[in-house]
């Protein structure tokens, strides 16, 4: 039986793997569907702890993807994007990775204060002359 030329293979479907296995995103969480914990946004910047604790346990494949792209700051929608996993599965697996020191989060700057009026003023005058 031959497959629609406009139909995914494995590989192409989300959790994919190169050897075109498919992995469901319900597997990489264990079955779970929240998070155990409201740390992370869409902006949250996460990083991989270098070097990893010595307690860590050893993280699993998909752990150890999330930790390689991590080796600079990512937010979770550029990690997900990378992972092209769902944002709530890859929050799932970073509340693994939180939990056993192997990242760091940091939530988005908090704005304080009131804008600047002269400021706005000055760029929405600015995008009228173009």
């Amino acid at each position: 039986m031959s497959v629609p030329p406009s139909a995914p293979t494995a590989g192409e479907v989300s959790g994919g793997d190169e050897a075109g296995r498919l992995v469901r995103p319900f597997t990489l969480t264990g079955g779970r569907t929240r998070p155990s914990r409201a740390d992370f946004t869409l902006i949250t910047t996460v990083t991989a702890v270098d070097p990893p604790p010595e307690r860590a346990a050893r993280p699993q494949p998909e752990h150890t993807r999330i930790l390689r792209l991590c080796a600079r700051p990512l937010a979770v929608a550029e990690l997900a994007a990378h992972l092209d996993l769902p944002v709530s599965v890859v929050v799932i697996m970073l509340c693994d990775l939180l939990e056993e020191g192997l990242i760091t989060a940091r939530p988005p700057r908090s704005v304080t204060g009131t804008p600047d009026l002269d400021l706005l003023e000055k760029v929405r005058d600015g995008l009228g002359r173009i």
